[in-house]
């Protein structure tokens, strides 16, 4: 056996048959019907075709098909690949045309989408459909999914030998850019982004060691809560399914939805993405009454989580235990904030020792020298963006001899090695030269007791060429703060320079759907904001 996620998932399976394996919208599968109905999945995969490295997009919102899809596509080796549901049809195009996608699994909601999508691309052959028909005109030669399943046998017989070196491409969210699938050896997945099946402790040293540690484990009950087309829900799924814990999910997040899951399912552990989806608990909470004494854990990866929203958490559910992950879909895990760090000290994280920051001169940046640098991770690192050897020649770079990927992110490395994030590089706000990082603005102005959200982004300056700009989201029932006010209450976070020269107020903030800032809309608002303003 190798480190494949099917061969050790279909260890834990055999381990553990009969433990809860997932749950999503009422639906209850053990660990021997996932498998059952993942292997009747793949064979009819085999059955049209699909098999060895060809690449089916999961368009759908989260379901226990979403993860026996990936599960069945693991088993034949084929790859899945992420699909963003709130992509228009030209998106759509893009992604299923740069993923080469042979198949789509979609959900029937997202059937007029595909219909448009598929005359422009001719490399899809086989179309399934989850979910309710009635009212939806699916596109020709759609299977039902459960159709699909039930003229299968649910044995594992038929099923190529695995490797180590079977492919999981993830694509990027492209807050910044068109996206690019992340090409992982599943093995250093395995490693850098689901810490070794075991993230709390040792990984494993051998893959058949994965049944009988689940075994050995009490069982967990983790509730991934973002869309499962988000790397950090992909990856939070099967660290529990390989520790043979229950995975719950939810189809449309929402606050209070979320907290009736960990309620009803008795869920230890929830995952989020930043403030987006930490804010609707906090609303939740303070308007319903829940009983969460199961949940012990809440884990962040992907986006900003303000201190001041960590605080709000932890004010309501006492001995909560925050874990804010650092990372990319690059570089998988880099590192955890550092605790007791608050508005003024930014985003610090303690990182693990293959992550490094190098400077221009792909020198290593000594600590403490407020030298600004690239983060790089070695190690258990991606092949590359599929399709693009541009790209991936610029950000997976040979440095004496040792292949390090750099993704963009930029920090300072403090003198005690530990790690203060910036942000982005390719958003970086550049004003007079100085150079202003959205997301270390966005975390102080997120301090301010009236906001609830934040994006900063940079707007033309006749003067400066840029000038840092904020739209804020206000906190129910909250008044919004002057200009002047809001620079008051920064004036002792961050320097200067930094401030927000201008400021416009929305009722709703746009996110992706993983909850990460949506940069290019925050630009549009700010700048016909300022237009009117002007007028």
């Amino acid at each position: 056996m190798e480190f494949n996620l099917a061969d050790m998932l279909e260890n834990v399976v055999d381990t553990v048959p009969d433990r809860p394996a997932l749950y999503a919208e009422g639906r209850h599968l053990s660990f021997r019907e996932f498998d059952a109905r993942a292997n009747q999945l793949a064979h009819h995969f085999q059955s049209v075709g699909i098999g060895l490295g060809d690449h089916v997009g999961c368009h759908m919102m989260n379901g226990t098909e979403y993860l026996e899809t990936m599960y069945a596509l693991f088993k034949i080796r084929a790859v899945p690949v992420n699909v963003n549901f709130r992509y228009v049809e030209e998106e759509l195009r893009y992604l299923y045309d740069d993923a080469d996608l042979v198949g789509v699994v979609y959900d029937t909601e997202f059937a007029d989408r595909v219909s448009a999508v598929l005359p422009k691309v001719d490399h899809v052959k086989h179309l399934i459909a989850v979910g309710p028909t009635e009212g939806y005109e699916l596109p020709e030669g759609t299977v039902l999914y459960e159709e699909a399943l039930a003229a299968q046998k649910d044995d594992r017989s038929d099923f190529p030998e695995r490797s180590a070196d079977d492919l999981f491409i993830i694509y990027t969210g492209g807050t910044t850019g068109m996206p690019k699938g992340v090409m992982w050896r599943q093995e250093d997945l395995f490693f850098a982004g689901m810490g070794g099946g075991y993230p709390a402790g040792e990984p494993l040293t051998k893959p058949e060691e994965a049944g009988p540690r689940a075994l050995a484990n009490s069982p967990m009950v983790s509730f991934p809560a973002p869309p499962l087309m988000h790397g950090a829900a992909e990856l939070g799924s099967f660290i529990n399914l390989l520790g043979g814990g229950k995975v719950c999910l939810i189809r449309k997040y929402s606050g209070d939805g979320a907290l009736r899951i960990i309620e009803e399912q008795k869920c230890n552990t929830i995952t989020i993405v930043g403030d987006a989806m930490a804010m609707p608990l906090i609303e939740a909470l303070d308007h319903g009454s829940y009983e969460l004494s199961s949940l012990f854990a809440v884990a962040s990866a992907g986006a900003l989580l303000s201190q001041s929203v960590r605080d709000k958490l932890v004010e309501r559910i006492p001995n909560l235990f925050i874990n804010d992950s650092f990372g990319s879909t690059e570089t998988g895990y880099n590192g955890s904030a550092k605790p007791g760090t608050n508005a003024k000290d930014g985003l610090k994280f303690s990182v693990n020792p293959r992550t490094s920051v190098f400077d221009d001169d792909l020198k290593l940046v000594v600590p403490g020298s407020g030298v600004v640098g690239r983060v790089a991770q070695k190690g258990h690192i991606p092949l590359g963006y599929y399709g693009d050897p541009e790209k991936t020649a610029k950000t997976f770079v040979v440095i004496d001899g040792v292949r390090w990927v750099m993704p963009g992110d930029m920090a300072m490395v403090e003198e005690d090695g530990t790690m203060h994030f910036l942000g982005r590089g390719s958003i970086c706000i550049n004003s007079g030269g100085e150079k202003i990082y959205p997301e270390e603005v966005e975390g102080a102005i997120k301090s301010h007791p009236e906001i609830d959200d934040a994006v900063v982004a940079g707007i033309p300056d006749e003067r400066w060429g840029q000038k840092v700009a904020a739209v804020l989201q206000v906190r129910e029932g909250g008044t919004a703060p002057t200009q002047a006010e809001l620079e008051q209450h920064l004036s002792t976070l961050i320097a200067r320079y930094k401030l927000p020269r201008f400021i416009t107020v929305v009722p709703v903030m746009q996110r992706s759907p993983s909850g990460k800032p949506d940069y290019g809309w925050a630009t549009k608002v700010l700048t016909e904001a300022e237009a009117a303003a002007a007028v």
